[in-house]
């Protein structure tokens, strides 16, 4: 509030050059107005120089700019340009505005502008006259309105769009930390309850060194992961002993699940294609959550893991035995997959049959579909 912008100057030069120029040529055009003398020519002046004030002090302008061109007309000078200035003036009201103070303000100009219907000698007369008048209003006033509104669409699309985007770096982020650190914890649960079950020294202290290699792979891996994430950090930056988080390190993710206790039988098919990062990511993220839930909820320890290669399409297969509780809920985890996969136009299912529980992906291997 309070600035003037140097479109206002603009607009206010132009609208003075086009009044004080006009005036002689209208006085001269009417027979029946007053002659346009130095008071005509400084009430006009006045209404033109009002709109300079027109983005600041929106009201004070108004009421510039009317009582100026109200009073020109009340003396019976002849119509022209300085109207202009006051429809200028009432489209920055409603344009800046809220509604409802603005109707009023406006309603108010048009009773005052209204007064001169009954006074000018070159008017229409009633009711005829009334129509003019109020158009130089009404009509300004509507088209800023409109303006208004479609600024503010614009704005609440603009903060939706960014909001969407936080929303899904945060959800990006929470559905990483959940696979790295889901999968980590899960071995180390594993590993743990073994230990606690173990007779032996030599075997429990077998457990715990798994559990420090876990852990450490862990917290390894989601400094990585983390550092990746963060605005402004290049895949260079990375911590240089991170593990690869794609199907290349994918016998890693195996050997890992394996020292868990779950036993992991990996087939290959097809000839490896150089996938893009993030394709590959999310295959290796799709592969590594379902072998964490294999960890968490399978039964008999075991699960079958399958990466075919195809000319266009690389296609995942997880299967185990189901677990004694028999059920199968769609959580966070299967849900991140699923949003994974499909949001680069892959296709992911997984559920339980009779004896098992199975998770099919497949991916476009060039790429976002």
């Amino acid at each position: 509030m309070g600035k003037v912008r140097l479109v206002d100057v603009g607009v206010t030069a132009v609208l003075t050059a086009l009044v004080l120029v006009s005036l002689p040529f209208l006085d001269a055009a009417s027979g029946v107005d007053r002659p346009v003398d130095a008071l005509g020519f400084a009430l006009a002046a006045t209404a033109a120089a009002g709109t300079l004030f027109r983005t600041g002090w929106t009201v004070p302008a108004l009421g510039v700019v009317t009582a100026a061109t109200v009073t020109y007309l009340l003396l019976a000078y002849p119509y022209g340009p300085v109207m202009v200035c006051l429809a200028v003036a009432v489209y920055s009201l409603a344009r800046r505005r809220p509604l409802r103070p603005a109707l009023l303000y406006a309603a108010g100009t048009l009773v005052l502008l209204v007064l001169h219907v009954f006074t000018h000698p070159a008017g229409l007369g009633l009711p005829a006259g009334l129509v003019p008048a109020s158009a130089f209003v009404v009509v300004p006033f509507s088209i800023g309105v409109a303006r208004r509104m479609w600024h503010q669409a614009r704005a609440a699309e603009r903060t939706a769009a960014e909001q969407r985007a936080r929303d899904d770096e945060r959800l990006q982020l929470a559905h990483e930390v959940h696979d790295v650190v889901g999968h980590g914890l899960a071995a180390i649960q594993m590993q743990a309850d073994i230990a606690l079950h173990l007779g032996t020294p030599d075997d429990a202290a077998t457990a715990l060194g798994a559990i420090s290699k876990a852990a450490d792979e862990g917290l390894t891996e989601l400094r990585t992961t983390l550092a990746q994430i963060r605005p402004g950090t290049s895949s260079g930056s990375a911590p240089e002993r991170a593990p690869t988080a794609g199907l290349a390190n994918l016998e890693v993710l195996a050997q890992r699940v394996r020292s868990a206790g779950v036993a992991v039988d990996l087939q290959v098919s097809g000839t490896p294609l150089p996938l893009p990062d993030a394709v590959d990511l999310a295959a290796y993220r799709v592969l590594q959550e379902s072998l964490t839930n294999v960890v968490k909820h399978g039964a008999g320890a075991a699960a079958h893991v399958e990466v075919a290669y195809g000319a266009d399409v690389v296609r995942l297969r997880v299967r185990n035995p189901r677990g004694p509780d028999g059920g199968f809920v769609a959580g966070f985890g299967i849900t991140g997959m699923r949003r994974r996969v499909e949001s680069l136009g892959g296709q992911l299912v997984a559920g339980p049959d009779d004896e098992s529980f199975e998770v099919r992906a497949a991916l476009p291997a060039g790429g976002v579909a």
